[in-house]
């Protein structure tokens, strides 16, 4: 049984942070932990030698962010923006949350994308050079989105562990042709003159999309346990 909020330790480790968010998601971890922190969503206190100690206020705000993921498939900096906000469940409407996603995809230049991410320019020049990024082919002067700023993390986190940007081509091309299937599948409300539709089209999308990205994380790591036997 889990201890009463009141009896809980103000200062509390990673592992046992993870522990008590495990009750209610079961893909909790402390990479994912350590990767919303990365993203700048959390940001639990530090000790002189390094170790992360959460508060209970900490704890919160990541069961409100793992809730936004799993319940609402809102992208992380949507999340970040209404924690900022200070909104820390999401309402409303779908028109509503419709609004709260392409916030997500509001125009950043390069050096914005570089500030925000503290990347090289060598390295996102790499990400566009192999599709991962839009980037410059655009042609427009603010070619990047908030989107564009998680992948680039994510690609860093990658790189920690000697995936190159060139190693990451064939995911790039896997995603499109799984994106070419669930365009094809969802063709009929995607492209209704109905804005009501349009956006019912769009949230089944997003359904879509969080399914076959479970599917194919549990097959990859299905193979590669075999591959190891």
């Amino acid at each position: 049984m889990a201890a009463e909020p009141d009896t809980l330790p103000s200062n509390l480790t990673i592992g046992a942070v993870c522990r008590m968010l495990g009750e209610e998601f079961d893909d909790i971890s402390i990479s994912k932990i350590r990767f919303l922190e990365d993203q700048k969503l959390i940001a639990p206190r530090r000790t002189q030698g390094g170790y992360r100690l959460f508060s209970l206020d900490d704890v919160e705000r990541l069961r409100a962010i793992l809730r936004m993921q799993r319940d609402e498939f809102l992208p992380l900096a949507v999340i970040r923006d209404m924690l900022t906000q200070g909104v820390s469940r999401p309402t409303g409407t779908r028109r509503r949350r419709a609004r709260a996603l392409a916030q997500a995809d509001r125009q950043l230049t390069l050096e914005d994308l570089v500030g925000e991410t503290d990347a090289d320019l060598r390295f996102i020049q790499e990400l566009e050079e192999y599709g991962l990024l839009e980037g410059r082919r655009t042609g427009l002067p603010k070619p990047y989105t908030r989107t564009d700023v998680e992948i680039v993390a994510l690609c860093q986190r990658l790189a920690r562990y000697g995936v190159a940007a060139r190693h990451l081509k064939a995911f790039r091309s896997a995603v499109g042709r799984e994106a070419g299937l669930l365009e094809q599948i969802l063709a009929p409300s995607l492209r209704s003159s109905n804005a009501d539709r349009r956006e019912a089209g769009l949230e089944e999308l997003e359904a879509l999309a969080e399914l076959t990205s479970d599917l194919t994380h549990l097959l990859l790591v299905r193979d590669l346990r075999h591959s190891v036997r």
